[in-house]
């Protein structure tokens, strides 16, 4: 029998759809897809890590190292799309705001040929601010991990 996805449950979310959610645009979106939403509650971001990424021709020249910045935004990206996809239609292009960071930890170095798999579940939601807890993989090991809060912005 096949797995039945619920109303809370999201097939994939392509770059297009993507930026139908959030108005990060190049160079500083940085997810790819969201493969799995659970609304309300948690979200699977991807971001393909590639060498001719911008960021890497000043970290480092000789070393390239993905900044743990742009590591903790593509967090906060991927929990952005979960508010928006949790709140439906009316709140697609809002702005949702980072507000906290805490818990931050960097396990390893991030470098091109990377696939981020970027874990997000909602901990709490009082109004308009939500907290997340989020930790990013590469294959099956923690790069990084982080509390963060977020706040949406009526339009």
């Amino acid at each position: 029998m096949k797995n039945q996805k619920t109303k809370n449950e999201l097939d994939i979310l392509n770059i297009q759809e993507i930026l139908k959610k959030i108005p990060h645009r190049y160079p500083m979106l940085l997810i790819d897809k969201v493969i799995e939403i659970k609304k309300n509650k948690s979200a699977i971001g991807i971001k393909n890590v590639t060498a001719n990424e911008n960021f890497f021709t000043g970290h480092f020249p000789n070393q390239m190292i993905m900044p743990g910045v742009l590591i903790i935004e593509s967090m906060a990206q991927t929990t952005a799309v979960l508010v928006v996809e949790s709140l439906g239609s009316k709140a697609e292009g809002s702005l949702v705001y980072f507000l906290s960071i805490d818990r931050g930890r960097f396990r390893k170095p991030v470098i091109p040929g990377d696939q981020l798999m970027i874990h997000t579940i909602c901990n709490r939601r009082r109004n308009n601010v939500w907290r997340f807890g989020c930790k990013v993989f590469v294959e099956d090991e923690v790069v990084a991990e982080a509390t963060i809060s977020a706040m949406i912005m009526a339009k």
